[in-house]
C-alpha cells in the first residue's frame, strides 16, 4: 500500500515459450500480492522460469519467501531479473549471491 492509503498497482503478466515461462511483475510485491505472483507461475507446466521484477517498486519479506519457494520449485531453471529495490532487499537479506539472481 502506498503512503497515500490507496492500493498500489500490481500486475503479473505471463508468456510461454515451450517449457519456458516468463512472468513480468510490476508494482508492489508484499503479503497481499506475493501469492498472486506465485499463482502466475503455476498457470503453465514450465520447467524454466524467468521472473522479471524490473518494474517492482516495493518488495517485502513475503515477496522474499515467494521467490525462495520459486527457487525450490524451479531449482536450476530460475532466473530473477531484479529492479534496484528488489536487488537491495535481496542483498540485505543475504540472498544477493544466489545463482538465480541475474546482474542488472
Amino acid at each position: 500500500m502506498d503512503q497515500g492509503g490507496t492500493e498500489a498497482a500490481f500486475s503479473a503478466a505471463t508468456e510461454v515459450d515451450g517449457d519456458h515461462l516468463l512472468v513480468v511483475v510490476a508494482g508492489e510485491v508484499d503479503m497481499s500480492t506475493a501469492g498472486a505472483m506465485i499463482d502466475a507461475t503455476t498457470e503453465e507446466k514450465a520447467r524454466r522460469l524467468t521472473l522479471d521484477l524490473r518494474q517492482v517498486t516495493f518488495f517485502d519479506s513475503a515477496a522474499i519467501h515467494a521467490v525462495i519457494q520459486l527457487a525450490d520449485r524451479f531449482a536450476a531453471g530460475l532466473a530473477v531479473l531484479p529492479s534496484r529495490q528488489v536487488r537491495r532487499v535481496l542483498e540485505i537479506s543475504g540472498l544477493g549471491d544466489q545463482p538465480w539472481l541475474r546482474p542488472d
